[in-house]
């Protein structure tokens, strides 16, 4: 069970949209249970609000997961993410990261400045701050998600076309890695629904079996929700599945059934 909310997070670094339109804006929000087959092991959530930082106008969203029921008591999560996001540069300034993964926890908040492309980690469990260079144009791990979401165009996208972003978390830089797998008809809690399907390149070891063994299926819209996540990890197949949405920027497209 462990990483089980980060990873739900972690999928959402996949969802696009054209530079012609914004995705997303206040009030969205997504509800995803998590479960191994018919067994609900947690929920998470992602939230989008306005709110102000540093003098600037920016989109405040929060990342929440849970285990619940009998999860809970075998192995307890609850992640907390935040990400403020400038609503016009689509940059981070300020990450936050609190969590508590079977008594495994941090307390991390990262603010970013970008003209001097410095990262300020305070890690608050420690009581510890470092500073670190980061390269043009980096993402945390909620932001990467919006920011995809409206400046990559998946129009033109071709069958194992693989995308890459620079992305900051904790304290490390790393180039995130995103293969292009093709396109999908979903039958999902809503209806049938026409989807592009993505696979994360992620590390193997610990937590997953092999370099891809994540699939994410996302609408092919003006929204780019993500609909399914599937994950082959080392103790069994886990699922996250869309429930519930409201605040969208577009009409959301069910297929007629045939």
């Amino acid at each position: 069970m462990k990483k089980l909310i980060t990873l739900l997070f972690l999928f959402s670094n996949i969802f696009f949209l054209s530079a012609q339109e914004r995705a997303y804006g206040n009030g969205e929000f997504f509800k995803f249970r998590v479960h191994y087959g018919f067994v609900t092991a947690g929920y998470a959530t992602l939230n989008v609000k306005n709110a102000t930082i540093v003098g600037k106008d920016v989109y405040h969203v929060r990342g929440y997961g849970e285990t619940v029921g009998v999860s809970k008591w075998f192995f307890k999560v609850q992640d907390d993410y935040q990400s403020y996001i400038d609503k016009e540069k689509d940059v981070p300034y300020r990450f936050i990261r609190k969590i508590d993964e079977g008594g495994y926890t941090k307390d991390i908040q990262i603010d970013f400045n970008h003209a001097t492309k410095k990262a300020t980690v305070n890690d608050k469990k420690k009581n510890k701050t470092n500073v670190f260079s980061f390269p043009k144009d980096t993402q945390d791990m909620i932001s990467a998600f919006y920011y995809l979401r409206n400046k990559l165009d998946t129009e033109n996208l071709k069958e194992g076309d693989v995308l890459e972003m620079n992305m900051f978390f904790d304290n490390e830089n790393y180039k995130f890695r995103l293969k292009f797998l093709g396109k999908e008809i979903l039958d999902t809690n809503f209806g049938r629904v026409r989807t592009l399907i993505f696979r994360p390149y992620v590390q193997s070891g610990r937590v997953f079996k092999e370099k891809e063994s994540l699939t994410v299926w996302i609408s092919d819209d003006n929204n780019k929700m993500p609909m399914l996540v599937k994950a082959d990890l080392a103790v069994g197949s886990l699922k996250a599945t869309l429930t519930e949405f409201k605040g969208l920027q577009h009409s959301f497209k069910i297929l007629a059934d045939q």
